[in-house]
C-alpha cells in the first residue's frame, strides 16, 4: 500500500513532533516547516497526525 503525506505549511508550527514521532523518517523540518520527503517510506501508521497540534498533516492512502 501507498501513502500520500500531505503538509499545510499555513498551520505548521515547526515544533518538529511529526519529526521525531515517524518511524519511517518521512518527514524532515525544512525552512522551519515539517516537508515529506521520504514518502515512499510512509507507513500509513498517522503517528504524525495524531501528535500535530496544530492538525496541519494529513495522511491518505493511494
Amino acid at each position: 500500500m501507498a501513502y500520500t503525506v500531505t503538509v499545510d505549511k499555513d498551520k505548521c508550527n515547526g515544533d518538529g513532533l511529526c519529526v521525531d514521532n515517524c518511524p519511517g523518517q518521512v518527514l524532515e523540518l525544512v525552512d522551519g516547516k515539517a516537508e515529506p520527503v521520504n514518502m515512499d517510506d510512509c507507513l500509513g501508521c498517522m503517528s504524525c497526525m495524531e501528535v500535530c497540534t496544530t492538525g496541519a498533516i494529513t495522511v491518505t492512502e493511494d
